[in-house]
């Protein structure tokens, strides 16, 4: 069992989060941000109300098209997520893989059989993560947090890393910190568990409204930049960003 000094930075403290009180002193701390906690939802319903409307509403249509053309099955898949305080939550996605009995417990994997063609492109551009705008204008999610983890994930990950739920004190996001260091998609190995934590830990420590609108501005630009070398050169998006390691 890993205790919390294996992954302790200089920048960062790790809390020991066995320790209930100490947790409850952070979730105080967040609960008084009253002010930031108002504008953020707040944020939030815009920005989804004029995403869905501006984008969503002639986009969603299209691939849901393709979807139906490239494989059978319906076009979303649902799926229960754990959000804050570990409320489960349904969450929604355009559908990628054929229809399959792991789909609940076991996450994707490179070149894997159970991912459709389309599916592909969509897990790649991000795009199978849209219907989420919906979650987010629900209050489920907010624009940016931890991404949900689904329950074996979440069960997998605390016992790897002891106190590993305190990433659910504040709602999930449709992108985070960690997503804009690098960690997103598959977690196959220990280090990117411990890295992802480290990086929602520090976004929790250090959570307000300017440290959001820098990563929606890094998420646009980085999306973006895949997105288009990938249309322009016809290859696969590939994952971008600084991959640190953690000291084993």
């Amino acid at each position: 069992m890993l205790d919390n000094a294996t992954i302790i930075s200089p920048q960062i403290h790790i809390p020991r989060l066995t320790i209930v009180p100490a947790v409850n002193r952070r979730r105080d701390q967040i609960d008084r941000k009253i002010r930031y906690i108002l504008f953020k939802r707040f944020f939030d319903i815009c920005f989804s109300s004029l995403f869905i409307l501006l984008v969503l509403s002639w986009l969603l249509p299209i691939l849901c098209i393709l979807i139906k053309l490239t494989s059978k099955g319906p076009v979303f898949f649902s799926q229960k997520r754990i959000g804050r305080g570990g409320k489960s939550f349904t969450c929604y996605k355009l559908r990628t893989m054929i229809l399959n009995k792991e789909a609940d417990i076991l996450q994707a994997s490179e070149n894997d059989h159970r991912v459709t063609s389309f599916g592909w492109f969509l897990r790649e551009s991000n795009m199978d993560e849209f219907p989420q705008f919906f979650n987010v204008l629900k209050g489920d999610m907010s624009i940016i947090g931890p991404r949900p983890h689904m329950y074996a994930d979440c069960r997998k990950f605390s016992d790897i890393l002891p106190g590993y739920k305190f990433r659910n004190m504040v709602k999930p996001g449709l992108t985070g910190l960690a997503q804009v260091k690098g960690y997103h998609g598959p977690t196959t190995t220990r280090n990117c568990i411990l890295m992802r934590y480290h990086w929602d830990n520090f976004y929790i420590r250090n959570i307000g409204f300017m440290l959001d609108i820098k990563i929606i501005l890094i998420t646009i630009m980085q999306r973006f930049s895949a997105l288009t070398f990938c249309v322009l050169n016809k290859i696969p998006i590939r994952k971008t960003g600084k991959q640190e390691i953690l000291p084993n």
